[in-house]
């Protein structure tokens, strides 16, 4: 065995479970099937603006020890997180908060927003919600679902409300503030050098291999260390043996524009359903930048197909029921550790990658 671990991605869960591992003194080399590090966070940069290669990936956390950890390895810029959101001619802020009500009904203090909505439940009367669109009604009304629910999720799905299940939803958190920050959590940022820095420093002495797939660098180097750790997808590990895990896609279409400023915002999502892009990312103001041009992405939810990017796991009762056959498998391997979204089929925040990382590394070091 030439290595203590062979670890599968260059992600945040790859990278941080090899930072702890060489802290223990252990040897560690990296393989990524793409031809850079840093996974969905990658940033390219562009006309002097850093690129969200992936999307728009905006740090938060209330984990003062995972707030802390990042910290020894970048700076945090104070970027909020205060999208808007269009609907035909209409502009609204997000989360629904009070600046939303106030602009969709005229009216100004918490007690008018509640009554309106609250009698908009009355109203549907809708007992036990049979999918989606009827549990989001018995949640926040007609008005806040019709306008700022129903065509983005029917486009981040990609099929009706109406036939999706209603658990998918569980709540819709609304705001009675004049409060526009999308995350409540107490520490917020942007790493100002970029998070390819951030994974940098974790690989930092780590041994990298690019541009290589997991099944041809195995085949060719069977025992090159004596444990994997795996953040690729798991159901693809096993050969799809259970069958297929579901994913949604996203595809991205840059805009180079000849203007500093082109939507004044960072994030602006497009709710109806007849505009094909859920979202228009303006990468520039993640840094408050103030080049003389700037760069928009579109992005369109697609299906997922063998051979474009997993993003999303459509975590409903029939992949779950599937993942939990795999997630048994994987138990019984005493060499292999699977971590990540793709890993452990489960959308995660950056901050609960790292902490996932953390605690993956403490079970195998003590």
């Amino acid at each position: 065995m030439k290595y203590d671990y062979l670890i599968v991605g260059a992600g945040l869960f790859g990278a941080t479970f090899a930072h702890e591992a060489r802290k223990q003194g252990k040897t560690c080399i990296v393989i990524d099937k793409r031809n850079h590090i840093a996974g969905n966070i990658y940033c390219a940069e562009e006309e002097g603006i850093l690129i969200h290669r992936y999307g728009a990936h905006i740090f938060h956390t209330s984990d003062e020890k995972v707030w802390k950890y990042v910290n020894q390895f970048v700076t945090f810029n104070h970027f909020i997180n205060s999208p808007v959101a269009v609907y035909k001619d209409e502009l609204y802020n997000l989360p629904f908060n009070m600046n939303t009500f106030s602009k969709m009904w005229g009216i100004r203090t918490p007690a008018e927003a509640k009554e309106i909505i609250e009698r908009q439940i009355r109203d549907l009367d809708i007992q036990e919600p049979k999918n989606l669109e009827e549990q989001a009604l018995k949640l926040v009304g007609r008005d806040v679902y019709e306008k700022l629910i129903k065509g983005y999720t029917e486009k981040q799905w990609g099929r009706p409300c109406t036939e999706l299940p209603a658990f998918i939803i569980k709540r819709l958190p609304l705001r009675f503030l004049y409060d526009n920050n999308y995350f409540s959590d107490r520490y917020q940022g942007i790493p100002i050098e970029g998070y390819n820095v951030l994974v940098e420093k974790l690989l930092c002495g780590t041994e990298v291999v690019l541009s290589t797939d997991y099944r041809d660098f195995h085949a060719a180097n069977p025992d090159i260390a004596a444990k994997t750790v795996y953040t690729g997808m798991i159901d693809e590990y096993y050969d799809f043996c259970f069958g297929n895990l579901e994913y949604r896609s996203v595809r991205f279409e840059d805009e180079h524009l000849e203007t500093d400023n082109y939507q004044g915002n960072a994030v602006v999502n497009y709710t109806e359903s007849a505009v094909p892009y859920t979202r228009i990312i303006e990468h520039k103001h993640f840094a408050f930048g103030t080049q003389p041009t700037t760069i928009i992405s579109k992005e369109y939810p697609s299906e997922w197909k063998p051979g474009v990017e997993p993003y999303y796991p459509i975590n409903n009762e029939r992949n779950n029921a599937l993942y939990e056959k795999y997630k048994d498998k994987a138990a019984k391997e005493e060499n292999v550790i699977f971590g990540g979204r793709l890993g452990t089929y489960k959308y995660y925040d950056m901050d609960k990658v790292i902490a996932a990382a953390l605690i993956a590394a403490e079970k195998e070091f003590g």
